[in-house]
């Protein structure tokens, strides 16, 4: 009789698993992907760390979650520093005076501002109902329409109009000439990559891939005292109410003999006439002098039936929906859910960790 059964390996299930077996309890992991780790796996392909589930920046202002993680792996000092083309023009991102100057020719704050302050007047005052309101109100109508808008509904497959606005709150605008995407105080790649993270994490726990949890439910149940579910949320309940709606993401990664594809790790493609979002040229995370380049490019598309999940799609309909399983979830004695599917909601990874040692801690002190 094992104390948890965790089910999933990603950052929030080995998180949760290494505090149980810190604590003396016999936990087992059971994932169903033939890799541990989640959707922070890496992939080495000669002697690069391709990250296969999409590019992981590793960012946090919390100084405790930072001084965990490198517990395990240590850090580099990598910045994200993303460019945008659109309309075969580069732009800085996120949106600060290099992007401003790249736009208009203006050279100082003021300047900005005050194009910005015009083109956003229309919204003064009033609360934005959807994303391309929301947008217009924070940057303007000529960043709206060179760099978010085909981005965005390229992204999510859906107009901006029908988008929920809460999607672009956080959206930096910067009037300084700082090109670094995140404020956080901390930020950087493990060294060697995530699996050296997870690898720490699970060190001396009982783990088993390629086991689908669903296929054997019961017996799985039977042989814990409590379930840690880090899957959707929908799914443990056989879709009863409906199921949840998702973007997913189709990944096509080539390597190319050359030391240098694009320069930069990121790179998003605004235009509509482009079918894929961004390439990421994986070598740029970790500095590689390689003389041979990894590169992907991301296709967003609507999640069907064997596609991983990516983005919970929270509108309305859907965050209702995800009410009614949560409320049921509560009612599950013997089950713990946790984690972005299990939640139904987009974590960065200091987000996932912190969710985890606060569940932990409330399991484990009952």
């Amino acid at each position: 009789m094992y104390d948890f059964i965790i089910v999933g390996s990603g950052l929030f299930g080995s998180v949760f698993a290494h505090e149980a077996h810190k604590k003396g309890k016999l936990v087992k992991v059971i994932e169903k992907r033939s890799h541990l780790g989640g959707n922070v796996f890496c992939e080495n392909i000669d002697g690069i760390n391709v990250h296969k589930y999409g590019a992981h920046i590793f960012h946090t202002n919390d100084k405790m979650i930072w001084d965990y993680v490198n517990r395990f792996v240590e850090f580099n000092r990598y910045t994200n520093c993303p460019i945008a083309i659109s309309k075969g023009k580069l732009y800085n991102l996120p949106f600060n005076m290099n992007t401003f100057y790249q736009l208009w020719g203006v050279k100082t704050p003021e300047q900005a501002r005050e194009i910005i302050k015009s083109q956003s007047s229309e919204f003064v005052g009033g609360e934005p109902s959807n994303l391309e309101e929301q947008a217009i109100s924070l940057v303007g109508r000529d960043i709206y329409e060179t760099l978010i808008k085909e981005y965005t509904e390229k992204q999510w497959g859906r107009e901006c109009k029908k988008l929920p606005a809460f999607i672009i709150k956080r959206l930096p605008v910067r009037f300084t000439f700082d090109n670094n995407y995140f404020n956080d105080k901390y930020q950087g790649i493990p060294i060697g990559g995530y699996n050296k993270l997870i690898e720490g994490l699970l060190e001396g726990i009982e783990v088993e891939t390629n086991i689908d949890y669903f296929l054997n439910k019961k017996r799985w149940d039977s042989q814990a005292k409590k379930i840690i579910y880090t899957g959707p949320i929908d799914r443990y309940f056989s879709y009863s109410l409906g199921r949840l709606d998702y973007r997913s993401l189709n990944f096509v990664t080539e390597s190319l003999e050359t030391a240098n594809f694009q320069g930069n790790a990121v790179v998003n493609y605004v235009d509509s006439n482009v079918d894929y979002t961004r390439i990421i040229e994986h070598k740029h995370f970790e500095f590689g002098e390689q003389n041979s380049t990894v590169i992907t490019r991301e296709y967003p598309k609507e999640f069907e039936e064997g596609d991983e999940y990516y983005y919970p799609v929270n509108d309305s309909k859907n965050n209702r929906l995800y009410s009614k399983y949560k409320a049921k979830a509560e009612l599950e004695e013997n089950v713990v859910f946790g984690g972005r599917l299990a939640e139904y909601k987009y974590f960065d990874m200091h987000q996932v960790i912190a969710s985890a040692l606060k569940t932990s801690e409330m399991e484990l002190s009952k």
